[in-house]
């Protein structure tokens, strides 16, 4: 697959993801909207036993327009095993948390802060640190109590990086 098809593929896929997301929960349609901007990674596959890594590949939006390719690396350690594929979306509540994503000095806890999409799981919701993250499972199964980051890099109008 050329860069281009990946590119047109990951597009494709967080289109897709956002629409899903939206049936699901169609609250969160307000941080869609009132967000400064938004990174949505379709497919991030996660996978180990004691250690476990995973990467995705998505998009950054502003303002409702695609600014760039972006990547997510996972790295846990503690009790865990198995594998998954998750969907995450990361919503910025003004241009300053979208500024340091955008600079790729954009780091935080894996799970700490995330809000797992079930219907009505936005209802109530704010930002932390000017950050919202959710997470939909899309796959997989994996049983865990371990603590880790996850660590994001940005292109401007890019190919993703980790091209799975």
């Amino acid at each position: 697959m050329t860069p281009a098809e990946y590119r047109q593929q990951v597009h494709k896929d967080v289109l897709n993801t956002i629409e899903r997301i939206k049936k699901v929960d169609p609250g969160i349609d307000r941080f869609f909207n009132d967000s400064a901007g938004y990174a949505v990674f379709a497919r991030v596959g996660k996978a180990g036993f004691i250690f476990a890594g995973g990467v995705g590949d998505g998009e950054l939006f502003e303002k409702g327009q695609v600014v760039g390719a972006t990547s997510i690396t996972i790295a846990t350690v503690g009790l865990q095993a198995g594998a998954q594929e998750f969907s995450q979306i990361v919503f910025f509540k003004d241009p300053a948390a979208l500024d340091r994503f955008k600079q790729s000095k954009f780091e935080f806890t894996a799970n700490a802060s995330a809000v797992i999409i079930t219907t009505g799981a936005s209802k109530g919701k704010n930002y932390r640190d000017g950050v919202l993250v959710f997470t939909h499972a899309t796959g997989g199964a994996m049983a865990e109590a371990a603590l880790g980051t996850q660590k994001f890099k940005f292109k401007p109008d890019g190919v993703p990086e980790t091209k799975k």
